[in-house]
C-alpha cells in the first residue's frame, strides 16, 4: 500500500510541475504545435522515402513543383499550358471522340454493320510496309497467311478454353503451342530441369505480370520474403512498373552500361535479402541489343533469386537466327538461372494479335489474369505455327535479318546519322549529333512512314554542340543517343530501298531548313525531354488519354 501511495505522490508532483510550466503558453499553441510537428515529420518521412526511391534531384524537383502548384494562379497557368500541348497533340484541339456512337441505335444495322466496319477501316493509316513493327505478317490483310489465321480464328471465335470439358480442341491447341514454343527456347536442355510449364495470355503486359507474380509467390514460399523487391534495367518495359504497383513490389531501375545492355555489376549492388527477381531482355528495347543473359543467370543462381527473360520481341526470331548461323549469345532456358520467359507469338510468330506464352520454370505457376479467354487466339496461333513449320520460320527470319542489316548499312552511309550500338536482331536504333532527329521523324511521318520516336533525350542538346559536356555518365550517353528506331518486319522486305531513300531525303530537308514541321511532334518531344518534373509529363499523357478516348 505504501508503494502505491508513494508512486501516486510522484505522479501528482510531476503533473503539477508540467501544468505549471505549460501555463505560460497559449492553449491554442499547445494544440497546434504537436499537430504541426506531426505534419512536418510526415512530410519529411515522405520526402526521404522519395529520395531513396528516386534520387535527391528528382525528389527535390518534384517537391518544389508540387509546392508551387499550390499557388492558385500558378496552377491555372500550368493547366492552361498543358492544355495547349494536349490540343497540339490532337492536331488542333478536336477530340477524336467527336461523332462517336454513345447510345445503341434505335434500329439495328443488321448485315449492313459489315459495310460500316469497312467504312471505318478505310480511315486507318496506310500501314502496309510503312510502320515500325505493328504488323509482322507480309503482304496485305486479305491474302495468304492473313487469310489463313483469319479463317482459323473465325472458326473458333465462339470458344473459351476456360471450359476445358466442352472445347477440348482449343485446349489441345494451347497445350501444343506452349510445348512447341518451349522446345524452341531450350526445354530439352539440361539447364531447364525438364520442368517448363506455360500459359497463353492476352498480351505482353499480362505475361510479364504473371512472371512477376509467380516469382513473388515462389520467393515468399522459398525464403519467406514479405517485402519483395525486383531489379530491372532502365530500358525495361513499363509493364514491370505496373506489376510492381499491382503486387506491392519495390522496383529498382538500374542504368544500362556503355554497350546499352543490362549492367550486371550495377544490378548486383542492388541485390539484398528482399530481392525476388532480376530481369533481362533479348533483344533489349528500344536499342535492339541482347542483354548478357549468361551473366545475369550466374548472378541469379549465386544469389538464389529468379531471373525473367523478356523475349516478347525476340522469341520467334532468335532461335531461328541462331540456326541460320548468326552470332546470337545464349538467351533462353539453356542458361542456368533463367526461371521464366515471356514471348509474343503474335509478333514474329505471325499468330493473331493477343497471343503470348508466359513460362514459369519450377513447380510454382499462376493461372492467367483473365479467366475467360477467346479460344480463337489459341487456334490461330496453332494454325500459324503448324502452317509455317521450321522451314517457314527460318525463311522469314532470313529475310528480315537481311533487311535489318541492309537498313543498318544504309543508315551508316548517311553522314548525319549513326547507329546505336550493335543491333543483334531486327530493331535498328539511330540518332544524330548534327540535327534534330525528331524533325526528321516528322518529315518521315508526312511521307507515310511511321517510326518510333523515343522519349528523353532533350533533342536540342544533341545537336547544339554540348553533347560531350552532357555525357557525364554512360546513362546520359544512352539517353542522348537513342531518339528513333525502326522494328523490321516482313512488311519491309519489299520497301527497304524506298525507306532509305525517303530517310536520306528527310535528313537533307531538315539540314537545309531546320525548324519544327507544322503539326509535327518534334517540339512536344523536345519539351518533354527538357521538363525537369517528370510528373508533369505524366500529367500531360493522362490528359491526352482522357481527351482522346
Amino acid at each position: 500500500m505504501e508503494y502505491f501511495s508513494s508512486s501516486s505522490s510522484v505522479l501528482i508532483s510531476l503533473r503539477n510541475r508540467v501544468n505549471s510550466y505549460l501555463s505560460e503558453y497559449e492553449p491554442i499553441l499547445l494544440v497546434v504545435t504537436p499537430l504541426t510537428a506531426l505534419l512536418i515529420a510526415s512530410t519529411l518521412h515522405s520526402f526521404l522515402n522519395h529520395i531513396q526511391n528516386q534520387g535527391f534531384k528528382s525528389a527535390f524537383i518534384g517537391f518544389f513543383m508540387n509546392s508551387i502548384k499550390l499557388i492558385p494562379f500558378v496552377k491555372n497557368y500550368i493547366d492552361a499550358e498543358k492544355q495547349k500541348v494536349v490540343d497540339k497533340m490532337q492536331s488542333g484541339g478536336k477530340s477524336k471522340r467527336d461523332g462517336w456512337q454513345t447510345e445503341l441505335p434505335k434500329v439495328g444495322l443488321g448485315g449492313h454493320v459489315i459495310d460500316k466496319l469497312r467504312e471505318e477501316k478505310e480511315k486507318d493509316v496506310a500501314w502496309q510496309g510503312k510502320c515500325s513493327g505493328t504488323v509482322y505478317i507480309g503482304g496485305n490483310d486479305s491474302e495468304r497467311h492473313f487469310s489463313l489465321i483469319n479463317e482459323a480464328y473465325s472458326m473458333f471465335a465462339h470458344t473459351n478454353p476456360l471450359h476445358q470439358d466442352v472445347f477440348q480442341s482449343v485446349v489441345r491447341f494451347e497445350a501444343e503451342v506452349v510445348a512447341m514454343t518451349a522446345a524452341l527456347l531450350g526445354s530439352k536442355e539440361t539447364a531447364s530441369g525438364g520442368q517448363i510449364c506455360g500459359n497463353m495470355t492476352s498480351g505482353g503486359t499480362e505475361s510479364i505480370l504473371l512472371a512477376v507474380k509467380t516469382s513473388r509467390d515462389y520467393m515468399r514460399t522459398k525464403k519467406g520474403i514479405r517485402k519483395p523487391e525486383m531489379i530491372i534495367p532502365e530500358s525495361a518495359h513499363s509493364a514491370y512498373d505496373k506489376a510492381a504497383q499491382y503486387f506491392n513490389i519495390k522496383l529498382w531501375r538500374v542504368p544500362v552500361n556503355k554497350e546499352f545492355q543490362a549492367d550486371v555489376k550495377a544490378i548486383r549492388r542492388f541485390v539484398n535479402k528482399n530481392t525476388i527477381l532480376i530481369v533481362g531482355s533479348a533483344p533489349g528495347f528500344p536499342h535492339g541489343i541482347i542483354d548478357p543473359i549468361e551473366e545475369l543467370g550466374e548472378l541469379a543462381s549465386s544469389m538464389g533469386i529468379c531471373l525473367h527473360v523478356d523475349l516478347c520481341l525476340g522469341g520467334f526470331v532468335l532461335p531461328f537466327a541462331r540456326k541460320l548461323g548468326y552470332p546470337i549469345p545464349p538467351f533462353d532456358f539453356s542458361v542456368e538461372g533463367v526461371t521464366s520467359i515471356s514471348v509474343d507469338v503474335h509478333k514474329y510468330g505471325l499468330a493473331p494479335k493477343g497471343t503470348i506464352t508466359e513460362w514459369s520454370g519450377g513447380l510454382y505457376i499462376s493461372p492467367t489474369i483473365a479467366g475467360s479467354r477467346p479460344g480463337g487466339l489459341s487456334a490461330g496461333a496453332w494454325a500459324a505455327m503448324m502452317s509455317l513449320g521450321l522451314e517457314g520460320y527460318l525463311q522469314n527470319t532470313r529475310e528480315i535479318m537481311e533487311v535489318s542489316k541492309q537498313i543498318q548499312k544504309g543508315i551508316k552511309e548517311i553522314p548525319e546519322l549513326f547507329i546505336i550500338g550493335r543491333p543483334d536482331m531486327t530493331i535498328v536504333a539511330f540518332g544524330s549529333n548534327d540535327l534534330d532527329i525528331f524533325e526528321v521523324n516528322d518529315i518521315m511521318s508526312s511521307n507515310g512512314w511511321h517510326l518510333n520516336a523515343l522519349q528523353r533525350p532533350n533533342s536540342t542538346a544533341v545537336f547544339s554542340g554540348v553533347t560531350n559536356r552532357l555525357m557525364e555518365s554512360q546513362w546520359h550517353l544512352y539517353l542522348l543517343q537513342c531518339p528513333l528506331h525502326i522494328c523490321v518486319t516482313l512488311q519491309h522486305v519489299s520497301v527497304v530501298e524506298d525507306f532509305l531513300r525517303v530517310l536520306k531525303e528527310a535528313v537533307q530537308t531538315v539540314k537545309a531548313n531546320p525548324g519544327p514541321v507544322k503539326g509535327g511532334m518534334a517540339p512536344i518531344y523536345g519539351a518533354a525531354g527538357k521538363m525537369p518534373d517528370r510528373g508533369m509529363v505524366h500529367d500531360l499523357l493522362v490528359d491526352f488519354m482522357d481527351s482522346s478516348c
